[in-house]
């Protein structure tokens, strides 16, 4: 880990403007090397565009499927005295080979929760001759959400449900293993965190975009949802934000209403645990994600965010025949990482991992080179 990275609470304070656009063009030509993407979307609207799945996806639609593209993001501008944020410099990199391949793209910074970015994204939509989006890619992670009819700001909470836990996780900054205590959440917590992390403001979305008449009839679209394993189910899945992404799962069902009867489609795809800015502050994560990393790197099947949109659009989205889901309508691409084999060595090392080997026995080198290089810092 560079020795000058600051982290503090699960957050990078150092930036590399430079580091964060050669990481997107590397992920680009990464992409182009692949064969082009069979009856990919055309017209493509990624909201929460800046890092994570949502970037990769876009890029997945746009260099591997020629698809034109309008990213939303809410992102920290630069100014006299500090670097604007990772994401920043990302749809920098991202709409600047775009446009040098002749793809159409357009980057629109605003907090898609509000209704004046709803209206832009109309706006803009209709002004630069867009056809209607055959693809909606919702992947916001976000700590606040003001409601558009009451104007309360609701908050999120990272907390379990029903008791309280003492979350092993690993100190990024130091690479060693502590307990985090939670609480347990309240009702009002829990439901703020759904408000700002459910399926609420997807809905309404393709609800404006519908009675715009900017969905095209076959439309697809898709938010990106975790399950996880039982090391990490008080934490995540049976805590705040997993109600959250329960509401964000029922809410496709749903959608599916208002675009089915033209053709369409409304999915949540479970995806991997990856390392992502949002990943990295929710306890219990870090030291999971590096020692699902050791097990899966050494069983041949790591994938990272790129790699996850890449099977998720080559063998699901974009096939023949009709979409694989499970039992609950949900696309399933964390389905290598839940396997009993990987499960099974995963448990293995959490009964062996102490402080004196969690570096041997975890992927922590692989963990922090990603973390940084998110950063556009590196080793």
């Amino acid at each position: 880990m560079g020795a000058t990275a600051r982290i503090a609470n699960g957050i990078c304070l150092d930036i590399n403007p430079e580091g964060c656009e050669r990481l997107v063009r590397e992920q680009i030509q990464s992409t182009r090397q692949l064969p082009p993407l069979a009856k990919g979307p055309k017209s493509v609207l990624i909201l929460g565009a800046s890092g994570g799945y949502g970037l990769s996806s876009r890029i997945v639609a746009a260099f591997n499927g020629g698809a034109e593209t309008i990213g939303v993001s809410l992102e920290r501008q630069p100014n006299d005295k500090r670097t604007g944020s990772p994401g920043w410099y990302n749809n920098i990199a991202f709409d600047a080979v775009a446009t040098a391949s002749g793809l159409k793209s357009i980057t629109l910074q605003g907090d898609a929760f509000n209704q004046e970015t709803k209206d832009l994204v109309v706006h803009t939509a209709r002004e630069q001759g867009f056809k209607p989006f055959d693809l909606v890619i919702y992947s916001l992670a976000a700590p606040a959400r003001k409601d558009p009819i009451t104007g309360t700001i609701h908050r999120t909470t990272i907390k379990p449900i029903g008791r309280a836990n003492n979350a092993l996780t690993l100190n990024l900054a130091t690479g060693q293993l502590k307990h985090v205590a939670l609480a347990c959440a309240t009702d009002e917590e829990v439901f703020d965190t759904v408000k700002v992390m459910g399926g609420e403001d997807w809905k309404l979305w393709i609800e404006r975009l519908h009675a715009e008449g900017l969905l095209a009839p076959d439309v697809k679209t898709v938010a990106f949802s975790y399950i996880g394993p039982a090391i990490t189910n008080d934490i995540y899945r049976s805590g705040s934000l997993g109600r959250a992404k329960a509401h964000l799962e029922a809410t496709a069902h749903e959608l599916k209403k208002i675009v089915e009867p033209q053709g369409g489609s409304a999915f949540v795809a479970v995806c991997k645990a990856v390392v992502t800015r949002a990943s990295a502050v929710i306890p219990a994560m870090p030291l999971y994600i590096a020692a699902l990393f050791r097990v899966m790197k050494d069983m041949g099947l790591h994938e990272d965010c790129l790699d996850q949109m890449n099977r998720l659009f080559r063998e699901r989205l974009y096939t023949e025949g009709e979409i694989a889901v499970d039992s609950d309508g949900r696309i399933r691409v964390d389905d290598w990482e839940l396997s009993d084999a990987v499960q099974q060595k995963v448990a293995e090392i959490y009964q062996k991992v102490t402080n004196e080997n969690v570096w041997d026995l975890a992927d922590f080198d692989g963990y922090q080179r990603d973390f940084l290089a998110l950063h556009g810092l590196e080793e």
